[in-house]
């Protein structure tokens, strides 16, 4: 890389704070959605939307997110980053518009896949910018503040959707993205030169191509399972194999280029293969037991939104605090010893979702979320920090496409397998109630714990909103089940692919590591 210009320290300052608030305000928008979910399957106050148009309203934003990002790095290197990073916030911030004025669910799913398409040209720009600007010891400093933004939104990004919902309509907690966005554009416009790299990498349109429709298809094929509940149905196992098909076909494609933007041999290498894998799979079931948090804190034990975006500020602490705490933990031992327990814990507290119910104190879910929260935070950091050190430094950029790349597939996938397992559960238990009860009754009923309740208002029948709420309490509990089994998967991958022993050199910093591999 050629030396970058050295810039006055108070511009220095000035881009970090621009990139520090557009960090907060992706953040932010990984956060809010699910403090959401509950609002938009409301018949009144959202849009009616049955489990499965909320699967898709938060994967397509995780899916365009990480089918692009690997292509959005090369963009920049060819184009500059200051005008990739510009297009991106524009397409987030009139996405984020057209998603809070979304007349249905159809309009707020392209809405949100084109907030990922703007997320995904922001990240690896954003990350650029900042190791451009910064050198020396500077950079680490930097690293080190810019990383901060990300626990900010972690933390506020419920609360501030709480506090919007309490009081506005839904679609407040995208409209609040436009201001910011706007200001942030201006930042960039004064502030930041147009840094490129001087040998760009390959754009990838074919590789794009496939792994867009694989991941697609795949989703589509899962989903709907759960929306009609029978698996052997042509519109459920067919769009499932053409979606493995196409991504099998992707990493073919990817295998033939010389210099792939996602590199498919790097998984021959035990450590950085099996980390990632279980990566991919804590990440499936993070997503996934969000996705029945949302309805369990706000449609089943009735919260508030803004009540439920503080009892979920545990999650957010516990990964804050466990990031630096296994950062120095893996300085006096080894890594195994440190993720695999870790990893365990995060699975066992997926699991304890199988022992809450209607009656369950709130302290003690605030307890599980924060072990979740900090056995979390204590094995992405330090995983993703060995995987690229693990890798020569040409290959760090390809690298961090791949770990990003499949953290954000596992999230896509975890939804919708999650919420298909939920939809499939809670109709099977729900069904014994519906007997005697009209047939619109039955079907609105069938369709989510949502809808059950604002059937049962309107035709004054408590007795069927008691039974909707055992039904989905029944639903997460067996969902609970198999997602802790899936991310145990994960610490075993992890027991038996990385090293037992300590290396000599130390790791180094999570935060400063995946920073330079995102370059």
């Amino acid at each position: 890389m050629t030396t970058p210009p050295t810039l006055p320290k108070l511009r220095q300052q000035l881009i970090l704070a621009v990139l520090m608030l557009c960090s907060l305000l992706i953040w932010l928008e990984n956060t809010v959605l699910s403090t959401t979910l509950e609002t938009l399957a409301d018949p009144v106050r959202g849009l009616g939307a049955d489990p499965g148009q909320l699967q898709w309203a938060t994967g397509s934003y995780t899916l365009a997110f990480a089918t692009l990002m690997f292509t959005a790095g090369s963009l920049g290197d060819r184009f500059g980053h200051r005008t990739v990073f510009s297009i991106g916030l524009v397409v987030f911030a009139g996405s984020s518009l057209w998603a809070a004025y979304a007349s249905d669910t159809g309009q707020l799913i392209t809405a949100r896949a084109a907030m990922g398409v703007g997320s995904a040209l922001i990240t690896p720009s954003m990350m650029a910018i900042l190791m451009w600007t910064f050198t020396g010891p500077s950079r680490a400093a930097a690293i080190g503040i810019f990383s901060a933004s990300a626990g900010v939104g972690m933390a506020a990004g419920p609360v501030l959707a709480g506090f919007l919902l309490d009081h506005f309509w839904w679609g407040s907690v995208f409209l609040i993205n436009v201001p910011v966005a706007a200001l942030a554009l201006a930042g960039l416009a004064v502030l930041i030169p147009n840094f490129r790299s001087p040998t760009p990498r390959p754009l990838d349109p074919a590789g794009m191509l496939l792994s867009i429709s694989g991941l697609v298809a795949l989703a589509f094929g899962l989903i709907r399972a759960g929306q009609v509940a029978v698996w052997s149905r042509t519109d459920v196992w067919a769009p499932i194999i053409v979606g493995l098909v196409l991504l099998a076909a992707f990493v073919l494609v990817e295998l033939r280029l010389k210099a792939p933007s996602f590199d498919p041999r790097l998984f021959a290498q035990r450590t950085f293969g099996g980390g990632n894998i279980a990566l991919g799979l804590l990440l499936f079931g993070v997503a996934s037991i969000t996705f029945y948090n949302a309805f369990y804190l706000q449609g089943a034990l009735g919260l508030s939104p803004m009540k439920a975006g503080l009892a979920n500020i545990p999650t957010a602490f516990g990964a804050l605090a466990g990031a630096p705490l296994a950062s120095r933990l893996v300085r006096r031992l080894p890594l195994r010893l440190v993720t695999v327990p870790a990893l365990t814990v995060a699975a066992l507290t997926m699991g304890g979702y199988g022992f809450l119910g209607l009656q369950t104190p709130l302290v003690w879910i605030e307890i599980l979320l924060l072990v979740q929260g900090l056995s979390i935070g204590m094995v992405i950091g330090p995983v993703t920090a060995a995987l690229i050190s693990n890798l020569p430094l040409e290959q760090a950029g390809a690298g961090s496409a791949v770990t990003n790349t499949v953290r954000q597939t596992g999230s896509v996938i975890g939804i919708a397998v999650g919420g298909t397992i939920m939809s499939i559960m809670y109709r099977r238990a729900i069904e014994p109630s519906l007997e005697g009860a009209p047939g619109p009754v039955q079907d609105q009923a069938r369709v989510s714990a949502e809808q059950a309740r604002h059937i049962a208002t309107t035709i004054h029948r408590p007795t069927l909103a008691q039974a909707a709420d055992d039904a989905f309490i029944h639903a997460m509990h067996v969902g609970a089940g198999w997602i802790a089994v899936i991310a145990l998967l994960g610490a075993v991958v992890l027991l038996i692919t990385l090293p037992a022993g300590k290396k000599k050199a130390p790791l180094p910093e999570p935060d400063h590591e995946e920073a330079r591999s995102s370059v």
